[in-house]
């Protein structure tokens, strides 16, 4: 009986699929906050198998282009739901990673926001299920989304109690009211609170 080549094989499914999305300026791939999350939670989840995703998007002060994450996000989320139906999906994003995320779980198209090309509205209701966590760290607050002309973040109700929101004291990006502190911004790894969005993913797959 012939049998498939390694090379023609089909690539086994993971237990968990996580699909991250970098801050403003960090190179392309997971970002350091993103690959210390990654880490984290490998270590955690033990024998389970992980594979990784990393957003493909610009990650720079033109803010539209965030969209691209939006949409890149979505499609490969969708993908894995088809392909994989029972891995299990972590979405995470830091700083305007995380307001990428936040777009993807929303139910809707914020109202007056015009949408680029290839996005075509929410994912469906369904892809829900394969959804098993969502860590955001340093999501921007509605004050600086407001101040770059961006439209307000509005977790949808099917992913919102599988949503950890992290933001450090006085962060200026994520704070009410603006932080006074930049360096916050950058503390998330070394404050632990990777370590505890690890843990709050790993007991939800």
């Amino acid at each position: 009986m012939l049998t498939a080549s390694p090379a023609q094989a089909a690539p086994a499914c993971p237990y968990i699929d996580v699909v991250f999305a970098r801050g403003t300026f960090e190179p392309p791939g997971l970002g350091r906050i993103g690959q210390a999350f990654v880490d984290a939670l490998t270590s955690d989840a033990g024998a389970k198998t992980v594979n990784v995703y990393a957003v493909n998007y610009p990650a720079s002060t033109d803010w539209p282009t965030a969209a691209d994450g939006v949409i890149d996000a979505a499609n490969h989320i969708r993908a894995m739901a088809n392909d994989c139906p029972k891995t299990k999906m972590v979405l995470g994003g830091f700083s305007q990673g995380a307001a990428v995320m936040g777009f993807v779980t929303a139910n809707a198209i914020p109202a007056g926001y015009t949408p680029p090309a290839g996005m075509t509205g929410p994912m469906p209701d369904d892809i829900a299920n394969h959804i098993a966590a969502v860590a955001l760290f340093g999501k921007p607050s509605p004050e600086f989304l407001q101040s770059i002309g961006a439209p307000p973040i509005t977790i949808g109700p099917l992913y919102a109690a599988k949503t950890i929101d992290l933001c450090v004291d006085d962060d200026p990006i994520c704070s009410d009211g603006g932080g006074g502190n930049g360096a916050a911004h950058g503390m998330y790894a070394a404050n632990g609170m990777v370590g505890q969005a690890a843990q709050f993913a790993v007991n939800r797959v």
